[in-house]
């Protein structure tokens, strides 16, 4: 490896989801990104603290399928 390369890390924006953060958002369904959303929402309202992810998107999905006609 070149001595002069640099390492760049890439930080999400706030607010992205993990299908924007990968770049794949082309395929992403909108109920995804609410989804996302809705989840971030929840991660912030605890605390912002790590670790429970998937219970957030799990509880922000159920959360809009129960409003959904």
């Amino acid at each position: 490896m070149p001595k002069n390369k640099k390492t760049t890390i890439l930080e999400p924006e706030v607010g992205q989801s993990a299908a924007q953060q990968d770049g794949s958002s082309i395929n992403a369904s909108p109920m995804a990104d609410e989804i996302a959303r809705r989840a971030y929402e929840i991660y912030l309202e605890r605390g912002s603290g790590p670790g429970r992810d998937l219970d957030d998107w799990l509880r922000a999905e159920q959360e809009l399928k129960a409003k959904a006609p």
